[in-house]
This record gives structure tokens, sequence and C-alpha cells, in this order.
């Protein structure tokens, strides 16, 4: 997970030798939500050729509160319900009408719904120069649950203007493997045709656990009165299950079988049991004038997979009034395939790893997007005990050269206590 290190901490100064500046001086709650609505037709679930259309719905709470002087806890609760007509497809059969993979099923495994909780907590020293943090994850869905913890240390020095951040985090997660309904032990329908008997050869992994371990190195820099400048790099390690067990593979020399239109599997994705990915790079800010800022970012990846990658965003707010903030958004993605992935017919049975999710092809992504902000440092508004800060709406319209569109609305406020 990219480290990007906020070089405004710490820029009030103290008046007072005999007075510290409490880190945070009231409580503070975030209400976010997301809607995400995509289509496709390369469903990794029916062997990269498929409907891919899915719509998601995120809400979620953080509370900030500060405990004393020195210290913040903060509880970040959310919840995440989507639709996808892909996942329906795990199992084509129960929808009462004729397979087909480019229709959604009707049946339960077309919606999940994602449940997590991350609490975190954070201590300054009195000068300010020194911060560290605790937090921990857990999360459940139908078929995976993760739990998590991890740590930082911040350190700023030259006058505040330089700081360098150190974290790590751990993922112990455990998938609850859901097969392909045709792959499930005793499937038999009278309906299959094909050239033969339908008999794939074809195991249940014999692991369920996925353990992510990374560690982070972030350096943040003040460069001049209008320039701000980090950079970062992480180190990530995998292992354990990481192929999805509900992907299906279609090899191009076994023969072909079917219901209705829907061809049955040969087998479920397989993938190497570790991977290490090594993503680094940096942000830039300048202030142009009182009225435009330019936020420039880049971030090159890496993995032993065979995939390398390239992202370059550009974000420009402009400041229409003392309250309003209108910023456009450009967000340019492309990546290498992985060693492992085949478009669906390509692969042999023979190949010790495979895939056809196109998530893991060659391709490259346009993001295109347009936020407003309103922020009132006053707080006029109020809402039971906490005064309204900021209000946050952006709409992001997402382009992928395999033919994956999404569009993204999302919406946040922060309130202040009084």
């Amino acid at each position: 997970m990219a480290l990007f290190l906020s070089i405004f901490l710490g820029w009030a100064q103290q008046t007072d030798v005999s007075y510290t500046k409490r880190v945070l001086e009231s409580s503070e709650i975030d209400l976010l939500f997301s809607y995400y609505d995509q289509d496709g037709s390369n469903a990794a679930v029916t062997g990269g050729e498929g409907t891919e259309a899915l719509t998601d719905a995120t809400s979620t709470i953080v509370l900030r509160m500060p405990m004393n002087e020195d210290d913040i806890l903060t509880v970040d609760v959310g919840l995440s319900a989507y639709t996808s007509a892909s996942s329906s497809n795990v199992n084509p059969l129960d929808g009462g009408l004729g397979a087909n993979p480019f229709d959604a099923s009707s049946g339960e495994s077309r919606k999940d719904m994602l449940a997590y909780i991350n609490p975190s907590y954070q201590h300054s020293s009195e000068d300010r120069n020194s911060i560290w943090s605790a937090n921990a994850y857990f999360s459940s869905e139908y078929d995976y649950f993760s739990i998590g913890f991890g740590g930082s240390y911040t350190r700023l020095f030259n006058e505040k203007n330089t700081e360098i951040t150190l974290s790590g985090r751990v993922f112990l997660d455990k998938w609850n493997a859901i097969y392909p309904i045709e792959l499930r032990e005793g499937f038999f329908d009278d309906r299959i045709v094909g050239n033969g008997t339908y008999s794939p050869n074809f195991s249940e992994f014999d692991k369920e656990n996925r353990n992510t371990y990374s560690l982070s190195l972030g350096l943040s820099q003040i460069l001049g009165k209008k320039l701000q400048g980090a950079i970062f790099m992480d180190v990530v390690s995998q292992s354990g299950l990481l192929s999805t067990p509900f992907q299906r593979v279609y090899f191009s020399d076994l023969e072909d079988f079917f219901i209705d239109e829907f061809q049955l599997a040969d087998n479920v994705e397989n993938l190497p049991d570790s991977r290490f990915k090594i993503p680094f790079g940096g942000r830039l800010n300048y202030y142009l004038n009182d009225l435009v800022i330019l936020r420039a970012y880049y971030r090159f990846y890496w993995d032993d997979w065979g995939i390398t990658s390239h992202t370059a965003s550009l974000e420009i707010p402009f400041k229409l009034t003392d309250r309003f903030t209108l910023y456009p958004i450009y967000r340019y993605y492309t990546q290498t395939a992985a060693d492992y992935f085949y478009p669906k017919e390509t692969a042999l049975s023979t190949f010790e790893f495979y895939t056809s999710d196109y998530d893991l092809s060659k391709y490259d992504a346009h993001q295109y997007g347009l936020g407003i902000q309103y922020k009132d440092i006053f707080t006029s508004a109020k809402i039971f005990n906490f005064g309204l800060k900021t209000i946050d709406l952006r709409l992001s319209q997402y382009d992928r050269s395999d033919g994956l569109n999404a569009y993204i609305i999302t919406l946040g406020t922060t309130f202040v206590g009084n």
C-alpha cells in the first residue's frame, strides 16, 4: 500500500514554551459514501468471456477522538454491498432460464456484503517531532475473512520541513472456497452436451490461507515556498492461496461441454502460492497562486509474476471562492500481462499455472474525474454538537482498453465537535 506522508503535520508552532498544542482539538467524524457501477465482457468467473456487470455501494464512518493532548484514537467502520452478474455465474443454473455467460443468474451468489472495522491509535511526542501509531483490521464477507495489524513511526526534523515514516502491516486471511457448480462433488445434469463424457481433472485446493506482509518507507520534504515533494517505496510479500477458487479456465487441448449456452469449466485458475511486489513513486505539489495548486503523482510497480505498471495522475484544484474549490482529475495506468495470463482456450491443460482473469492481462486505463469541495473553517452549520467542516463530491469515469468501463460517485463530509 503506497504511503503518502503529509508535510503539514506540526506546522503550528508553540507560542509559549509552557504550553503544548493538542494534536487534535476536538472529535471529528467523517461520513463517506461511494457508488460504483461497471460493465464489460471479459469476466474471469466465466473464463475470460462473459458479463462483468457489477454495482457496489459502500458506506463508511470514521471517528477521530483526542484521548489527551498527545494521543488520538481513530475507528473506521464500513459496509460494502455489491450485486454482480459475473459472480452470479458461479452457479449459472439456478436462475430458471437458459444458462448464458452474458446473462446474470438470479441465485444467491450474485450478491454479497463486506463488513470491516479498522481501529488505530496514534501518539505524538511532546515536541511533536515523533509520532507512532498502531492499528488493527478485521473484515468478513461470505467466502473471505481477513485479520490484520500493523504500526508506523514518523520522525520530523529540519525545523519540520522533512518527514520520514516507516510502517509495516500484516494480513492473515482465510478463504471459504466456493467452486463453480459443475466442479463440486456430486454434480450431475442430463442437459450436458459435448463430444464424450464431461469429466474434468479437478481437485480442490489443499490450503485456504493467504498471508500478506508489507513494509513501507516514505520521505516528505518542503522544497521551497511553493513546492512540496514526497517519495515512497513499499515491499510486499504474499503467500498461500493466491488463486480465486471460482474463476474458470478453458483449455485449448480439451473438448468443450455445454449446458444450454454455458460452457462448463475445464478447471479453475491456478496461480503460484507466493508473490513479491515492489511499488515506488512520488508526489509533487506546486502552489501556483492563491487560486490554483498543481498536484502530480507517479508510481512504478513490479512483481515476480511478470507484471510491471506505470500510474500517473494530475489534479488541479481551482479555488472558486473562500469556501468552494473545484478540482478536475486525470489518471493514466498501463501494465504488462502476467506470465500466467491466457485468453479463453489458449492455455494447455499441461501448464503448471494459468488464469483468464483480465485484471492480470496487458491493458491501458484512463480515469477522468471532477470534484467540488465546500469548506467552512468556522463550522457554522450545526448537527447536534457537531459543526459541518467540509463536503466533498467527486464524479469519475473509468475506461479500460479491454472494454471494461465504470463510473464512480463519492460523497464525503467531515463534522467537528464543539
